[in-house]
């Protein structure tokens, strides 16, 4: 696959990751914490902002990799 297509796909998928998993998120806290103290939605919240970091690595390191020729020729 060339270079650039990779990386227009990878970022499309970056921001459908960050789309979708902030309304994901922000939903299951409306839902769930609504009684909750302050302290129990910052934690939420920090761990929940940290852990989209995962998958948005997969992604780029996906995007970083050279193409299957390049890696062949090594």
């Amino acid at each position: 696959m060339p270079v650039r297509l990779k990386k227009l796909i990878g970022t499309i998928l970056l921001v459908l990751l960050v789309t979708i998993y902030a309304l994901l998120a922000t939903i299951i806290a409306v839902a769930n914490l609504a009684e909750s103290s302050a302290w129990v939605h910052l934690l939420y919240f920090a761990v929940t902002g940290i852990l989209w970091i995962l998958p948005a690595m997969a992604i780029i390191w996906w995007m970083a990799q050279p193409p299957k020729k390049a890696r062949n020729k090594r």
